[in-house]
């Protein structure tokens, strides 16, 4: 198969998922949250440059799950998809969350921003009384006999 059509593939794949979460909003959490969690397995089962013991000594990596080269090119693909992924995920979610708080005025800046409705009046401060020292009682004068 050539390469052109598995990215067409793919992308479509992806561009259908993230119209599916746009419309269930649930979908798109959790496709987010599976990409997150895959995308971390991903990462940690990368090793770096020569990690191993056997690789300072010029070892070929036979004890890796995938062969000498087999995990780096197949590791660093699902690596590249989970991060579009994550990033395409993170967007659709971040732009969700926009277009919701736009349309119900639920931003934090449009509800203070709110001119008060023409049926209720506007409720003016109460005033400032600044505090007075408080006074001793007089003394009471003693009875005289």
């Amino acid at each position: 198969m050539p390469k052109e059509v598995k990215w067409a593939i793919s992308l479509l794949a992806g561009a259908a998922l993230l119209a599916l979460g746009w419309k269930l909003y649930f979908i798109l959490i959790t496709l987010h949250v599976v990409v997150c969690g895959l995308l971390i397995i991903v990462v940690l089962l990368q090793s770096g440059e020569a990690a191993d013991l056997a690789g300072a000594f010029g070892g070929a990596g036979s004890q890796t799950a995938f062969g000498p080269r087999g995990a780096a090119t197949f590791l660093s693909k699902a690596t590249t998809w989970c991060a579009i992924m994550f990033m395409l995920t993170s967007m659709a979610l971040s732009m969700h969350q926009n277009s919701v708080a736009a349309s119900t005025g639920s931003s934090v800046l449009q509800q203070f921003s709110k001119e008060p409705k023409k049926g209720t009046p506007a409720i003016p401060p109460a005033p400032v009384v600044p505090a007075q020292a408080p006074v001793a009682p007089a003394p009471v004068p003693a009875p005289s006999k």
